[in-house]
């Protein structure tokens, strides 16, 4: 009986997300080129920015992931976990008006080519750093994508009672679906239809946990297990230290504004839509969404003897809600993991169509309908080598895939996305810096005993120094050469 209502839950939510994604086709058609597809025709107004920013950005992880590291470290988690609120406020605010204003500038439509664009330099230099960027955008973007297929596959196969393969290819056939009906635009709208959905869950979870025990006997109840889960000695994953937490901020910011699954909606907001207005209505979605690892100290408590600690919300659906409500919450999760892998998908695929034929073949001219076509194919896909990939991929953990995709990606594009605000600099200061936050991040990552967040934010220090030296180095150079044609 259960099972039939999931089936019926899916197929409600499908058909929404089918005629958003209609909707937004018509939206997309009214901006000539690419735009349409790639920045949803700047359409985005202040709520369908802000939710799809913070759907994004709250992904399964947070429904998921967090509530097993809350399980094992304690309330450290709910401490990290709600970094993320005002980090994704701080970036609307701070980066979102000049990254929308310079990329309408130099007549970008993607991340790689914003940094190619907005640095000077030779044609053949700004070529290649767009094809280098775009390279690294889709290896690492898609080693992501593939995590979270599987993570749907995981929780869909058991919800809708199918092995984890089939519902797999059931999920990323739906994110397909919508996403290259429609691109940004149809991955907008449905996000904001999701986002409603993750915060019904998320009110569910919290009223459920209190409602059965006050915020004073919870804090009891753990300080009894153990002292440790409210006041730490370490930051658990996140360092040594009870103070590394706080490296989530930072972190979460430079996630937000750096990652072309984020930023690129920067640049697709409308030109009317107020900022203020856009984090308005992020800050008590973020700080709802933020609340979810509660469940994870709530399983503790109440189940103490979990083996995998991921296993905590899958128990808190399983035994603190009614069957007919741990369905819908758990749609909402799925939701949750959807909202990242479509946004992931859409990106990788402009890299692909856009950028990297832009990098090779430069004088190309395609019509609207092939450059159409050329997006939607590219979604296609990399949607089913993502599936293909998921399947014959060894074991792996699905949190090392996301730190390892977005946290190296995140180092290797933030000088060039950020600090090309702030200091004047050419391509090749683009360059050494994306190659450097590439290459440390995958060694800090690979060969290094870091906390989670330690090690992109590492790589993005090196690799902004190295944005500076070489602006510098470039910049006296010039200098140099400057007087000596004076004296001339």
């Amino acid at each position: 009986m259960i099972t039939s209502l999931n089936w019926v839950l899916l197929l409600v939510t499908v058909i929404i997300m089918v005629g958003l994604a209609l909707f937004s086709n018509r939206i997309m058609k009214t901006r000539k080129g690419e735009g349409g597809f790639l920045l949803a025709a700047n359409c985005l107004g202040p709520f369908i920015g802000a939710a799809t920013i913070v759907a994004t950005g709250f992904s399964g992880w947070g429904f998921m992931g967090s509530p097993g590291v809350a399980y094992k470290y304690g309330a450290i988690e709910l401490l990290g976990n709600f970094f993320f609120a005002p980090a994704m406020v701080f970036a609307v605010l701070f980066c979102a008006r000049f990254l929308h204003q310079k990329a309408q500038s130099v007549g970008s439509l993607t991340i790689p080519e914003y940094i190619a664009r907005s640095h000077q330099g030779p044609e053949s230099a700004k070529r290649f750093t767009q094809a280098f960027a775009a390279v690294i955008t889709i290896l690492l973007l898609m080693v992501f994508l593939v995590g979270q297929i599987k993570a749907l596959g995981l929780l869909a196969g058991q919800w809708l009672g199918i092995d984890d393969q089939s519902a797999s290819l059931l999920m990323v056939g739906i994110i397909i679906l919508y996403t290259s009906i429609g691109g940004l635009a149809a991955v907008a709208f449905t996000d904001a239809f999701m986002v409603i959905g993750m915060c019904v869950s998320a009110l569910i979870i919290v009223v459920t946990i209190f409602a059965d025990l006050s915020p004073s006997e919870l804090i009891t109840g753990l300080n009894a297990i153990d002292p440790h889960l409210l006041a730490p000695d370490n930051s658990g994953p996140y360092g040594s230290t009870p103070w590394h937490v706080f490296m989530v901020l930072p972190y979460a910011f430079i996630y937000s504004a750096t990652l072309p699954y984020m930023s690129v909606r920067f640049m697709a907001l409308a030109k009317t839509t107020k900022l203020h207005h856009v984090a308005a209505y992020m800050t008590p979605i973020a700080c709802l969404l933020s609340l979810v690892p509660l469940a994870g100290l709530y399983t503790r408590l109440k189940v103490p003897g979990l083996e995998n600690p991921d296993q905590a919300m899958p128990v808190f659906l399983a035994q603190f809600l009614s069957p007919s409500v741990s369905a819908v919450v758990t749609l909402f999760i799925l939701f949750a993991m959807k909202s990242t892998a479509n946004s992931v998908l859409h990106a990788i695929a402009g890299s692909v169509s856009h950028d990297l034929r832009q990098a090779i073949w430069p004088n190309c001219r395609l019509s609207d309908k092939a450059l159409l076509i050329l997006n939607r194919s590219s979604v296609w896909l990399l949607g089913a080598t993502g599936f293909f990939a998921m399947i014959y991929a060894p074991p792996f953990m699905l949190s090392m895939l996301a730190i390892l995709g977005s946290g190296t990606l995140m180092a290797a594009l933030v000088a060039p996305t950020l600090l090309a605000h702030f200091i004047p600099a050419n391509i090749y200061a683009a360059l050494s810096s994306i190659v450097v936050g590439f290459l440390t991040g995958l060694i800090f990552f690979l060969y290094f005993d870091f906390g989670w967040v330690e090690a992109p934010l590492y790589s993005s220090v090196l690799a902004c120094s190295t944005y500076w030296i070489t602006a510098k180095a470039f910049s006296h150079q010039e200098d140099i050469v400057s007087i000596s044609s004076s004296h001339s």
